[in-house]
């Protein structure tokens, strides 16, 4: 069997040398490896994927015991695995959709048990990709509170590891922030200025904006200013319309999101404070 590994702790000498030893001891072959040490916080990260005969549950109890030798964290799981996932959307169908033709593609280990929005405007896409579609509507503090709430009931009954928003343009309150911290991704637009609002787009194209682009990364209390995941920019000149920089936007947007949910699912990105740390 194949299994991928991560491993943090403070960097110190041996700390590879121990990692491999307890591999070997589990007749196990490193195939890819990636490590690094950070001087910024003085941690250390490594990634790896091992091919072994023994159960998975006795190599993780060996890299285990190097790990609080070390001070440090491990976690061990099936290389490929589809990790089941929550996609949150509002009316917007780009984000849903590169997600959905990807997970159908084969080429995003996500598998999709629901899509939950706070609009009816995405279930003929759901259907489509025949994944199940619900639907509440949030105007309020109490209606929020439901909806988060299902989604909580969501993740409990379908077992789901990680939740993405896809355009979903509501704020998550700090509560299930904390809940998810580590587990929950988003998209928004990426300019300089940073224009808000309901168009973006339409201030960009006033102010003469040449790059646009976006930016995907983890939910915090903190509103788009949780560690960065993946991010893309595209030159635009005075020539595009608004709608053409809509549109600009709109595949930068998903492809990047996508990017940031495989890189998640693959094990690739590690937490070093509030940055991260990717392995691609």
């Amino acid at each position: 069997m194949r299994s991928v590994v991560t491993f943090t702790c403070p960097d110190g000498p041996g700390i590879v040398h121990a990692v491999t030893g307890a591999v070997v001891l589990m007749c196990g072959n490193i195939l890819e490896s990636q490590q690094y040490s950070s001087p910024d916080t003085g941690r250390f990260f490594l990634r790896f994927e091992v091919e072994h005969e023994t159960d998975r549950d006795l190599l993780h109890i060996a890299l285990r015991d190097v790990a609080r030798h070390y001070d440090g964290e491990v976690t061990t799981d099936e290389a490929g695995r589809l990790v089941r996932t929550l996609i949150l959307g509002s009316k917007a169908p780009h984000c849903v959709s590169a997600l959905l033709s990807h997970a159908r593609a084969g080429s995003l280990p996500i598998t999709v048990p629901l899509v939950l929005a706070n609009h009816d405007d995405l279930a003929p896409l759901a259907a489509f990709y025949e994944v199940p579609f619900e639907s509440l509507k949030v105007d309020g503090s109490d209606t929020k509170a439901e909806f988060e709430q299902r989604v909580r009931q969501a993740m409990s009954e379908l077992n789901i590891e990680l939740v993405v928003l896809a355009r979903y343009m509501r704020i998550v309150s700090p509560e299930l922030c904390d809940d998810l911290a580590g587990r929950l991704i988003n998209i928004h637009h990426s300019f300089l200025p940073g224009f808000k609002g309901a168009d973006p787009y339409a201030q960009a194209h006033a102010r003469g904006v040449k790059l646009i682009g976006a930016t995907a990364h983890f939910v915090t209390a903190d509103l788009d200013e949780g560690p960065i995941i993946a991010q893309r920019v595209t030159p635009v000149s005075h020539a595009r319309s608004v709608q053409q920089m809509r549109e600009i936007g709109r595949d930068i947007e998903a492809v990047t999101l996508t990017n940031a949910v495989k890189l998640w699912a693959e094990h690739r990105i590690l937490l070093d404070g509030v940055r991260t740390v990717i392995f691609d």
